[in-house]
């Protein structure tokens, strides 16, 4: 492992990503609302890219009420750092999976889109990083000893793998399913489109429903 205590800012090899079972197993999302919510409402996103920014501040807030906090829907997001464009993204994700290891994933993310234009444009994120996990409160050692690692390399590298693999090739992107059945991805991510594919799950669902007592 990393025993030089430097941070570590861009994917990882690791063994055996090209096997689907233990990609799928290593690429790990984070996860919002009731696990057992009968649709999933997934993302793959860049914290360094604009629209991801404007989703996050505009389009979640809504996705949460209506449908995360009323046990509707879960919210699932994968790391997906366009490295070739946007040189912090990948610390900025490895950053956000050290709050999570505190219980501040969703606190911290919203720190990060929150000052995206501030930090993007920074030559050397590292200070406001460590500043935002301030802001959130996480214990300030063990954040700083984690996103001054390699820690969580792994999980961040093997969620850009899994997006190679489903064929993503902007951010956000939204796809939303209902159970086990096939995910249907969003070419928009304003929130009348989510609505509609939700609604319409929901609608199939019911339908689908043995009536009775």
């Amino acid at each position: 492992s990393n025993t030089l205590g430097t941070a570590v800012s861009e994917p990882v090899e690791i063994e055996g990503l090209d096997d689907m079972e233990t990609l799928v197993a290593m690429a790990q999302g984070v996860t919002k609302g009731d696990a057992d919510a009968p649709i999933t409402i997934v993302e793959f996103a860049d914290y360094q890219c604009p629209g991801c920014g404007a989703f996050a501040l505009s389009v979640k807030p809504q996705i949460d009420l209506t449908y995360i906090e009323t046990g509707k829907a879960k919210f699932v997001y994968y790391d997906f750092p366009l490295i070739s464009i946007h040189a912090h993204a990948f610390l900025a994700a490895r950053a956000g999976r050290c709050a999570d290891d505190q219980g501040k994933f969703w606190e911290y993310q919203n720190e990060l889109f929150r000052n995206q234009p501030t930090w993007a444009a920074d030559q050397a994120p590292m200070g406001r990083f460590l500043d935002y996990g301030e802001a959130v409160g996480v214990d300030m050692d063990t954040f700083e000893g984690c996103v001054k690692s390699d820690r969580h390399a792994d999980v961040v590298s093997a969620n850009m793998r899994l997006g190679y693999e489903l064929g993503i090739d902007g951010t956000p992107t939204i796809m939303i399913s209902q159970g086990r059945g096939m995910a249907r991805r969003l070419n928009n991510f304003d929130f009348q489109s989510i609505q509609t594919v939700v609604e319409d799950f929901m609608a199939a669902a019911e339908a689908e429903a043995p009536t009775g007592n």
